[in-house]
């Protein structure tokens, strides 16, 4: 599970739930991501190994290695999102496609989306 799609949308998630609320239950991630609870704790446990995560029992949260790389995630995200809204995508397509673009696009191509923004 190193470095791969699911990896990057649980630490993204954990993010966002974390800008949300004060603090992230396994229960909020299985909503958030669609799956179940069991699935998350074991997750959960890959992401602690990694060193991404740590848990008190009942709260996730990020560590500063897994905030660091959910918020290279996240910004990836928002540049893709943003990109496919400027060529006239509509923005449930945008989100959904982002989502999936985010794990496959080289850093040269995001950084040619961002600049390509810039410069509108």
């Amino acid at each position: 599970m190193k470095n791969s799609q699911s990896i990057e949308d649980y630490l993204e998630n954990i993010l966002l739930l974390s800008r949300e609320n004060e603090f992230v239950h396994r229960v909020d991630v299985a909503r958030r991501t669609g799956v179940s609870q069991p699935a998350v704790q074991k997750a959960v446990k890959i992401l602690q190994a990694e060193g991404y995560v740590e848990c008190d029992g009942m709260h996730i949260y990020l560590t500063a290695a897994g905030q660091s790389y959910a918020e290279r995630v996240y910004s990836r995200h928002r540049t893709i999102t943003s990109f496919l809204l400027a060529l006239g995508v509509d923005a449930a397509a945008a989100e959904k496609d982002a989502c999936e673009m985010e794990h496959v696009l080289s850093e040269t191509t995001v950084k040619a989306f961002e600049d390509f923004l810039k410069g509108r």
